[in-house]
């Protein structure tokens, strides 16, 4: 190889390596709003529709600014209920939830938007996707249960999925609205440790120590008196897990 090609040569691998560093600042810089600090990354407003709404619905009515359904639609009474929230909490009442109105209502914007991001870079959900959201839901739900408990909060999300009256994938059950408290406090978003990973794991790999249960609570924490109505199959750590 001459000179002149091999210069040529190392200016391209250059190049490249700066192309590279560039892109991933850029993309940080984008997900945390540093790029472009006028541009919100998280915006629903009146004619928004989808899943990003019905977080904020559930939000707004778990703390009783909003009265209507949970159906991902953001109409006028989903408006208002915002408003209702901006003027309580010091912020502009313009009933359009921004980032600062998210973060407010404990979403969390920089996570939410990062998730995204890889989902679209992704394009389709795999087995290694789905462990991953699993395993945050267990991060979420049962951080600091027994092991075996763990794996049975995964094992409930399974048998959901697997059951005519839920959603038919795993993100489609764990982000039913008013299903789990860990995506409405938005500890969903949370990276999961080893033993939620292995837990997750080993659920879809096919262990239910729940027995097969679809619902699970806290009797400690529990507020809902329909929960309280349902059959208990067995006890773990501090969790029932019924039919």
């Amino acid at each position: 190889m001459n000179i002149y090609k091999r210069e040529k040569y190392f200016v391209i691998i250059a190049v490249t390596v700066l192309m590279i560093m560039f892109s991933g600042v850029l993309y940080d810089s984008y997900t945390s709003g540093k790029l472009f600090p006028n541009i919100e990354i998280f915006l629903v407003k009146v004619g928004s529709r989808g899943q990003d709404v019905k977080d904020v619905q559930y939000i707004l009515r778990k703390w009783d600014y909003f009265k209507g359904p949970i159906d991902g639609v953001f109409g006028p009474n989903t408006k208002a209920a915002v408003v209702k929230f901006q003027k309580k909490n010091g912020l502009t009442p313009d009933g359009i939830v921004g980032d600062k109105t998210a973060i407010a209502l404990g979403i969390n914007v920089a996570a939410k938007k990062t998730t995204q991001a890889a989902a679209t870079s992704r394009g389709t959900v795999t087995r290694k996707n789905d462990l991953y959201l699993l395993a945050q839901a267990i991060h979420g739900e049962a951080r600091g249960e027994p092991y075996i408990g763990q794996v049975a909060v995964a094992a409930v999300i399974l048998n959901r999925v697997d059951d005519s009256r839920f959603p038919k994938t795993i993100a489609g059950v764990i982000y039913q609205p008013g299903a789990f408290t860990a995506v409405a406090d938005g500890q969903i978003n949370l990276a999961p440790g080893d033993s939620a990973t292995k837990a997750a794991r080993d659920a879809l790999n096919g262990w239910d120590p729940s027995g097969g249960a679809m619902y699970y609570y806290n009797p400690a924490k529990a507020t809902s008196k329909w929960i309280w109505s349902r059959p208990i199959i067995k006890v773990i750590g501090k969790h029932y897990f019924c039919k």
